[in-house]
């Protein structure tokens, strides 16, 4: 019988590993070394599936930017009808194209999905993973994701005719791959954007789940890492653009096509994980073996060092039971960046502790607020720049803006229900609207951001992420009190959180997100769309094919 995970050395051909990985995950019965994942990964894996969605319709409902410019330019570019041919097309599959969000036009497969996933992405609401292992002490390199790309495995499962448990197989799959690599290589460590571990993946699963060879998805996953690297600058500057949200789905859309060029017989380069001028080794050198053949001082050439050449890293993968990559990720009980999560707990505890810190809806009991976090949270929404906010995209990568928001909010409900003595995340959630244009300039949030300092927790804070979101939150009232939340480790929504009911506050997300998508609020509407998205494992090929066909009315223009 196989064991539960793969382990990929780092002496040897990963790409082609992961291509190997990929099509006995999707193709293989359990005997054989495919997916025997337990319940509970691919329940939690569907609620992040429901999240994601949600989000994404939303978003287009709500007429931002991006996605609906992506949309419709992915509505220009129709697929060929079935059996005339398109680049790369499988000989198995039933159709040459896939859907996006609100329209049964089939179109093809890579614009699909960067309309797709840039809608998914656009709230910055869906799930974050911390690269993490509770398993392996060496496999915690601190990178952050997204599961922005289920659009990649529902596009692949609509061209194969293939139903929501085939579909629902790779999303576990994407988040594995790419949730693992967050592990042991941090990208944001020479300020490359995290996008590429998806994009990796995103070919990875795109290629198998269309049964390319391995070679073939090997040569995709080249292309990925020499063509198309994408750097932080997008999530520099003073006020942040639609490349940040749409960073996700540019990559992947460059990574489905490379499958498809591939497929088609294009060649790419091979091996690309110990690729001496790619990044990884690029950046990390090679693995150990190497080193210590370098520090024996024979003069072996690196080609014939046997053993010795390397990638930076092993890479380990689960195939079966729970210790998936999926089972580790946060989900954002709002929008807001994840890294915020700690102190929004913080504060939701305080008021609950020191209820009269809300007593004057003016703020005036506030005093002073003292946000304590570790890096990368201090250097990404503490940036001075972001003290000022102006778009929605830099507001939430503002941990002011973020906390004196929902703050406000908290004032705002007192003052409606003076008897309410208990808040809890989904009287206060962070939704759109809190990001418009009134919002962003509204008196009282400002007042009290004024009020409110960002500073470095230093070394104890630091070395206890990414296991949690290390951040205390100390809010000193006008007779001069001090109230102190304590250190906030695993705050809701978080792998690790035990005390917040996830269940009954995605459900409120959930219907909130659909509610905002609709012409017309109605709740038996909006539980029609949430069922559209919610179990997609249990859906049929029928189903998962029409999974977007459904009217979507754009509201006007967000931003």
């Amino acid at each position: 019988m196989p064991t539960s995970t793969v382990t990929l050395p780092a002496d040897t051909n990963q790409a082609l590993g992961l291509a190997n990985f990929a099509l006995d995950f999707m193709w293989n019965t359990p005997e054989q070394g495919g997916c025997e994942a337990d319940k509970s990964v691919l329940e939690r894996t569907e609620l992040f599936h429901t999240d994601a969605c949600l989000c994404g319709v939303s978003a287009l409902a709500l007429g931002t930017n991006a996605p609906n410019i992506l949309r419709e330019e992915a509505l220009t570019y129709r697929a060929p009808a079935p059996g005339t041919g398109s680049l790369g097309a499988p000989h198995g599959a039933k159709r040459p194209g896939a859907t996006v969000f609100g329209s049964a036009a089939e179109v093809m497969p890579e614009k699909a999905i960067v309309a797709n996933c840039a809608a998914v992405r656009e709230w910055d609401s869906n799930g974050t993973n911390f690269g993490y292992s509770e398993e392996r002490a060496h496999h915690r390199a601190g990178e952050f994701g997204h599961n922005d790309f289920y659009a990649v495995a529902i596009a692949a499962a609509q061209m194969m005719g293939k139903d929501g448990a085939f579909a629902l197989r790779g999303m576990v799959l994407l988040d594995e791959i790419r949730g693992r690599l967050a592990e042991v290589f941090s990208l944001k460590s020479y300020k490359i954007d995290h996008v590429v571990h998806g994009a990796i993946a995103s070919a990875a699963t795109f290629g198998a789940m269309l049964r390319a060879t391995p070679e073939q998805i090997e040569s995709a996953i080249g292309m990925v890492v020499a063509h198309y690297i994408p750097f932080r600058a997008i999530r520099a500057g003073k006020q942040l653009s639609d490349s940040k949200g749409a960073s996700a789905a540019i990559s992947t859309e460059a990574a489905v096509l490379s499958v498809r060029r591939s497929m088609a017989g294009f060649l790419g380069p091979r091996d690309i994980f110990r690729n001496p001028e790619a990044i990884f080794r690029l950046f990390e050198g090679p693995g150990q073996l190497f080193k210590k053949v370098e520090s024996a001082g024979t003069g072996i050439p690196e080609a014939r060092a046997g053993k010795a050449y390397a990638s930076p890293f092993d890479l380990v993968l689960s195939r079966a039971g729970d210790d998936f990559a999926v089972m580790g990720m946060h989900f954002k009980l709002g929008l807001y960046e994840h890294q915020s999560a700690g102190a929004l707990q913080g504060l939701i505890d305080l008021v609950n502790k020191f209820p009269r810190l809300l007593e004057d809806q003016s703020g005036d009991c506030i005093a002073k607020i003292v946000v304590n976090a570790y890096e990368p949270a201090f250097g990404i929404i503490g940036d001075p720049a972001k003290r000022d906010p102006k778009t929605r995209q830099s507001a939430d990568h503002s941990m002011l803006y973020l906390v004196c928001t929902m703050l406000r909010r908290m004032l705002e409900l007192r003052a409606a229900k003076p008897s309410l003595r208990t808040i809890d995340w989904t009287d206060v959630m962070l939704l759109p609207h809190d990001f418009g244009p009134s919002a962003l300039h509204d008196a009282l949030t400002r007042s009290l951001m004024d009020k409110m300092s960002f500073e470095w927790g230093g070394p104890e804070y630091d070395s206890r992420y990414p296991d949690g979101i290390p951040t205390s939150m100390v809010i000193t009232d006008d007779q001069g009190s001090v109230c102190d939340s304590g250190l906030v480790m695993y705050p809701g929504g978080h792998a690790r959180n035990t005390t917040a009911d996830l269940l009954r506050i995605l459900d409120h997300k959930f219907e909130s997100l659909a509610m905002l998508s609709l012409a017309q609020p109605d709740k038996k509407a909006a539980k029609a769309l949430i069922s559209r998205y919610a179990g997609i494992g249990r859906k049929s090929a029928k189903d998962v094919a029409t999974i977007h066909d459904f009217p979507l009315h754009v509201k006007g223009k967000f931003d």
